[in-house]
């Protein structure tokens, strides 16, 4: 029962990256992007507001890390994989989101001091392979004459925001109840975003498109996150992680399924280096020994 927690999560976000790629043509990147924070938003603040009055004392003097928090997490990252989805395959985008832990754990030992494994070097010359086979479409030749796509470029990005928002998060340590922090969060993408959606062309919901907006609001932005709250909870930070690597393979499957996505070879084999680069920086985990000490 305990394992259901993050299984939900990551079957919900693998879901919404499969939702990301049939939003297009149904609605505008920027549409669904605000649409889903304001619904959540909307739907949060009932049983919100008494808990952030509540803890206002803790909240204000760090409104700056709040907001930066909102911005890289809910709305760089987000609104960035709704435009990636315009220009490449759900596929690729779950095989490039699978990088955020090897990602997280990079930037750890760049700004909180953690040691360098030799797991964690190897892991990341392995991933790097991976994305690399993927987003040259299984053609070095090709990536080095046309340069990476576009799609892939902004997904690689979105992923780096949520691996420094994750990084941030850990070295911040707010003291706030984890639902009053992603509210609050939550509000921060409302605003952050509004510009870009009041300036983007819109269809406005409709038939064909409320749906998606329902399970990017419902599911993937209130669901998923208090499911992983909990599976970190019970099962803590570094095995719940570790669900994180099953998000490539089982977005590849529901693309497959749903959007008849092909698989081809340069997928399983990016895909496999990927995974096996990000498996090895968690379980290889013997420091580096320094020269010259």
């Amino acid at each position: 029962m305990q394992y259901a927690f993050p299984l939900l999560a990551i079957f919900i976000w693998a879901g919404n990256t499969v939702i990301n790629k049939m939003a297009v043509g149904a609605i505008f990147p920027a549409e669904i992007g605000f649409y889903r924070w304001l619904l959540a938003g909307l739907l949060f603040t009932p049983f919100m507001l008494k808990p952030v009055i509540a803890h206002w004392s803790q909240i204000r003097p760090n409104l700056g890390r709040i907001f930066v928090l909102g911005v890289l997490g809910m709305a760089v990252y987000q609104s960035l994989a709704y435009f990636a989805a315009t220009l490449t395959s759900a596929t690729n985008m779950g095989i490039i989101l699978s990088l955020m832990p090897l990602m997280s754990l990079a930037l750890a030992i760049l700004s909180l001091g953690q040691r360098l494994t030799a797991g964690a070097l190897v892991g990341a010359l392995l991933s790097f392979a991976g994305v690399l086979v993927v987003v040259s479409s299984g053609s070095l030749a090709t990536l080095l004459t046309h340069g990476v796509n576009l799609g892939d470029a902004m997904m690689l990005i979105a992923t780096l925001a949520y691996a420094i928002y994750s990084t941030l998060l850990k070295k911040w340590q707010l003291r706030l109840p984890p639902l009053v922090l992603l509210y609050l969060q939550v509000l921060v993408a409302v605003v952050v975003l509004f510009p870009l959606f009041w300036l983007s062309p819109k269809v406005g919901p409709n038939l064909h498109n409320v749906g998606l907006v329902l399970y990017a609001c419902l599911l993937a932005s209130m669901l998923a996150p208090l499911a992983w709250m909990r599976s970190v909870a019970t099962l803590g930070p570094s095995r719940t992680t570790l669900f994180f690597n099953l998000l490539p393979l089982i977005t590849a499957l529901i693309a497959a399924v749903v959007l008849h996505e092909e698989l081809a070879l340069y997928h399983l084999l990016g895909g496999t280096l990927t995974l096996g680069g990000v498996i090895l920086s968690e379980r290889w985990t013997t420091p580096l020994r320094r020269t010259g000490s």
